[in-house]
């Protein structure tokens, strides 16, 4: 019965009842996107590197390692010698390694020399390997990989020559020994898309003539003698690390962080990022905290319609009153219509994500390396849909008690 009259009631109010559930719809909707938007963008930076059991670089804190070997942020305190590298890569526990260098830039992007190793082990997204969108990996002295976002910035294309300055936002160039764009990766989402990556003896080569941060009066080593030169480096930045069986993961990181030669240190990227994460927590905090009142603010405008709306029901409620209805039926009345009201905004602002997500979805992950699932809503997710219901529920109550103390003879009267 009270079903059917409150089915009945939201048909009569279909333009004010629509333009409510319109309302809770996009609010739910907005709510549960920033939420697909943070889970995403935590997986997506917990996944910045996987598959990597050990960063090793020169003592310092895990999360400046992290920084500085992965995202490119900051400075390193100091270098690992190659020795030292080239014992450590020949422990049994290790299965490959990686070496990296950094230290110099070109416009406001990074640096890093290498190995092609490094496009063969390097993970991203729960293991995802890097891609090629045009070219090859480094296959000459002076060839270089760039990222999506080298390429786009930049407007490189395969072939093109890239200068390489000296140091961090330098204004003193390699402009003699010029690189080549040998490949460009796909997007990644990752620090990947906004680096040059040249080989080590490439890094070596064009510090030949180099010594003290500046280049020496007179040198300039042609290409062709370069090309015949030793280039083997003496230090390098850091290393990745995947190690032959996990059993041997703590005793390795131990010995390495106790290396008698020189102070190193190994962390394990999963602990370091977890460790960063916390310090990004803020963002994360306010973009909840955002999300909630815009729903608390769509929950109080239907709170404020159903109040507008009393004065118009008022003789309603009293010819309901006259006829016997309990108060608790006006009480039910107005509760299963705003329960109704949300339920229908929900599941309108469940259907609106995920069409939105469908749409645009392709296009996120392509320009910003962001994927977001298109999945059963988790827990969380179904908690916040459940309070919404429940805000719904409470919001109808005052709106209820203040229809319930209406008197049925002020109801009945004719204004003028």
């Amino acid at each position: 019965m009270i079903l059917r009259l409150v089915l009945g009631s939201l048909v009569a109010r279909a333009l004010t009842v629509g333009l409510t559930v319109l309302s809770i719809a996009v609010s739910v909707a907005l709510f549960l996107a920033v939420e697909k938007v943070r889970t995403g963008a935590k997986d997506s930076f917990a996944d910045t590197i996987s598959d990597t059991d050990l960063i090793i670089g020169a003592r310092s804190g895990a999360v400046q390692l992290l920084l500085y070997s992965v995202f490119r942020i900051g400075t390193p305190t100091n270098n690992m010698t190659w020795e030292s590298y080239e014992e450590i890569a020949g422990h049994p526990a290790i299965d490959w390694i990686v070496p990296i260098s950094l230290g110099d830039s070109h416009g406001q992007f990074r640096v890093m020399g290498t190995t092609n190793a490094f496009f063969e082990r390097y993970r991203y997204r729960g293991g995802r390997p890097l891609r090629f969108e045009q070219g090859a990996a480094i296959d000459d002295l002076f060839d270089a990989v760039i990222g999506a976002d080298v390429a786009r910035s930049m407007g490189y294309q395969i072939g093109q020559s890239i200068i390489v300055s000296h140091g961090i936002a330098s204004f003193s160039d390699h402009e003699d020994t010029p690189f080549r764009v040998a490949g460009i990766l796909e997007m990644t989402g990752t620090p990947v898309d906004r680096t040059v990556i040249v080989s080590l003896e490439g890094i070596e080569a064009i510090h030949v003539d180099w010594q003290g941060g500046g280049r020496r009066p007179g040198a300039a080593t042609p290409e062709s003698t370069l090309r015949q030169m030793s280039l083997e480096p003496d230090a390098i930045t850091a290393a990745f690390v995947g190690v032959s069986s996990r059993l041997e993961l703590f005793s390795l990181q131990r010995w390495i962080n106790t290396y008698p030669e020189e102070a190193l240190m190994a962390v394990l990227p999963g602990v370091a990022l977890q460790e960063l994460w916390q310090v990004a927590g803020i963002a994360e905090t306010a973009l909840i905290g955002v999300s909630a009142m815009v729903i608390a603010a769509s929950i109080l405008g239907m709170m404020a319609v159903t109040f507008a709306s009393l004065n118009e029901r008022r003789r309603e409620m009293a010819i309901w009153r006259a006829m016997g209805a309990r108060p608790r039926s006006i009480v039910a009345l107005l509760l299963g219509e705003a329960v109704l009201t949300a339920t229908a905004g929900v599941a309108a602002g469940m259907v609106l994500l995920y069409a939105a997500l469908a749409i645009v979805r392709p296009w996120i992950d392509a320009a910003f390396g962001l994927w977001l699932p298109i999945d059963w809503p988790a827990t969380r997710e179904m908690l916040v849909m459940l309070a919404v219901l429940g805000g719904a529920a409470a919001a109808s109550l005052l709106p209820a008690w203040r229809a319930y103390r209406l008197s049925l003879a002020d109801g009945m009267m004719v204004k003028t």
